[in-house]
């Protein structure tokens, strides 16, 4: 099992990405699905949840701005990000609760978002 995340890019203030997630091998089922991101020398920290049925949660510093979804047929997870601001820039990483062999958590490769002002 695996998470190849993309969509990751330097855009300006004031546009939008949109990050895609896809899990792929033997999976049975996914549950709970997120992004997080990661500025280098500080900590990670989480962006925003989707459960499995479809419930959303979001940091303070995104809400109004981004936007999680997910396509349970294609094992995908989306982020969109819509008035991006210069203090977005990190590096973003999926993580997926994946019903396996084993219920694990997997985290994809991360993705560069530059932001520039």
């Amino acid at each position: 099992v695996q998470l190849q995340a993309s969509g990751g890019g330097l855009v300006q203030a004031g546009g939008s990405l949109r990050l895609s997630c896809a899990a792929s091998g033997r999976i049975f089922g996914i549950k709970d699905m997120a992004w997080y991101r990661q500025v280098p020398g500080l900590q990670r920290e989480l962006v925003a949840t989707i459960t499995a049925g479809g419930l959303t949660n979001y940091a303070d510093s995104v809400k109004g701005r981004f936007s999680i979804s997910r396509d349970t047929a294609k094992n995908t997870v989306y982020l969109q990000m819509n008035s991006l601001k210069p203090e977005d820039t990190a590096v973003y990483y999926c993580k997926a609760v994946i019903v396996a062999v084993s219920i694990s958590d997997f985290w994809g490769q991360g993705t560069l978002v530059t932001v520039s002002s």
